[in-house]
């Protein structure tokens, strides 16, 4: 029964979304125009920390939705400043709205979770301690994202007949089930769940439409994503084949130009791309079942596309484990990044470049992981239909309502495939015929780093 059902009610419901970027807003925004079709008086505020510090007006108007929120969802509030921005607000509203939900954040957003009777500052006891299961191992490689994903989707059918506060846990957990396969249908099932159980609305959810957590994806696919290699489109001719890692929740949002672009540049270098994805935010499993076959690589390079760590996405990561991983791949790894932080105008006129969080999160981790070559691929228009002023290519990207959907970089994808291009040429080569630079290190100078950092460089290259 739903918490609320002594009180039914059918009034204006306000659902606000509080997260780190922007790639559920089209999701989002199609799930409030799908509420205003049935008349379901619900309304979606959707709000991306990533877009608080170039526009402060976001900032404000997020805080204003929180204040008025009947449901409020906060997800992947991670960062330090992201968290001191909203928190407050977040605690003065706790009380007061129908429910609240902290998803993927730090402690201090995740222990404000109040639904029904459940209250995740109170100690967990008896079922309620399974939260603790998702957390993983704190050893390296202790946990993967595919097993947190079964543990994910076995607990809401093990407490589904637990009564009491048992029944609010498994809505927290069926929650993040429906965020993370956070398709358009799976939006609507995530607010409906909610708003039912909550907030006295009539209409029941259906349960969370499962997708792949492991699978394969092309533009040119008719149902875009596959779990059969040789779905994919091929050419007669190629020069090269490169494995990409891309966030299955984009593709499940259908944001995917960023993608698009980088895949329709590699082929037109005569390459065979493999897209895949892997859910949980561990990319092993996508390259062992689709880069490699009896423990040996298939693919000349890999690439990924995330922007985060191989092992652990934004938030953390396992650079051991994926040290592990790469080695046993042995094939050149590049991590190129799409900006999430700054709009590709904002990007292209700033001689800084890069926002220092963005160094950090998307340069910086993936490096520790073993990745080389960082660049950028795309990233999110500012929705003014401004050209681009990066290069000499002026690009325009169409203006849109509230979703700002991801798009290429033309000149900077075709920069990225022509390197990864020609990393693939030189591991088909013969090794006689390769070419090697060593360039030592001589920082402070005069200081005897070239002769000590130089022994340790010419064992390691011999």
């Amino acid at each position: 029964m739903p918490a609320n059902s002594a009180h039914p009610r059918q009034a204006a419901l306000r659902v606000v979304i509080v997260t780190l970027d922007n790639h559920l807003s089209g999701a989002a925004e199609r799930a409030a125009a799908r509420f205003a079709a049935d008349g379901a008086d619900i309304t979606i505020g959707f709000h991306a920390a990533a877009d608080w510090d170039r526009d402060p007006t976001r900032l404000t108007a997020c805080l204003a939705d929180i204040a008025r929120g009947d449901i409020i969802i906060a997800s992947m509030l991670f960062l330090d400043d992201h968290i001191r921005a909203v928190l407050p607000a977040l605690e003065a509203r706790r009380e007061a709205c129908a429910a609240m939900v902290g998803l993927m954040s730090g402690s201090e957003i995740v222990r404000l979770t109040r639904l029904g009777d459940y209250r995740m500052d109170r100690p967990a006891k008896g079922p309620l301690a399974l939260l603790k299961r998702l957390r993983g191992s704190s050893k390296s490689g202790g946990s993967s994202g595919a097993g947190q994903m079964k543990m994910l989707r076995r607990l809401p059918k093990m407490l589904r007949f637990i009564p009491g506060t048992a029944q609010d846990v498994r809505a927290y957990f069926l929650t993040l089930q429906y965020w993370l396969a956070g398709s358009d249908d799976n939006v609507v099932g995530m607010v409906r769940a909610l708003a039912h159980r909550y907030a006295g609305h009539a209409t029941r959810a259906e349960s969370p439409r499962d997708y792949p957590d492991v699978g394969l994806y092309h533009p040119r696919l008719a149902e875009r994503m596959t779990d059969r290699i040789e779905a994919l489109p091929t050419a007669k001719r190629t020069t090269g084949t490169v494995g990409l890692l891309m966030l299955r929740s984009y593709l499940l949002s259908r944001d995917t130009g960023h993608y698009d672009g980088v895949i329709a540049a590699m082929e037109a270098r005569g390459l065979r791309v493999i897209p895949a994805f892997a859910g949980g935010l561990d990319s092993r499993p996508a390259i062992e079942r689709f880069f490699m076959v009896g423990g040996r690589a298939t693919v000349d390079a890999v690439v990924s596309l995330t922007g985060f760590s191989l092992v652990g996405g934004p938030a953390y990561n396992d650079a051991a484990a994926a040290e592990a991983m790469l080695a046993e791949l042995d094939v050149p790894y590049v991590a190129a990044h799409p900006i999430e932080f700054q709009s590709l105008q904002q990007w292209g006129a700033s001689r800084q470049g890069l926002l220092p969080i963005e160094a950090t999160m998307m340069v910086a981790i993936p490096e520790i992981d073993g990745a080389i070559l960082p660049s950028v691929f795309g990233g999110r228009a500012d929705g003014s239909g401004e050209p681009c002023t990066g290069c000499g290519r002026g690009c325009t990207f169409p203006a849109a309502a509230l979703t700002r959907e991801m798009q290429s970089c033309p000149e900077r994808a075709e920069a990225l495939a022509d390197k990864v291009a020609k990393l693939a040429a030189l591991r088909r080569s013969e090794r006689a015929a390769r070419k090697l630079a060593i360039v030592l290190f001589n920082f402070p100078p005069n200081a005897g780093a070239t002769v000590n950092g130089g022994a340790k460089v010419g064992h390691s290259a011999a």
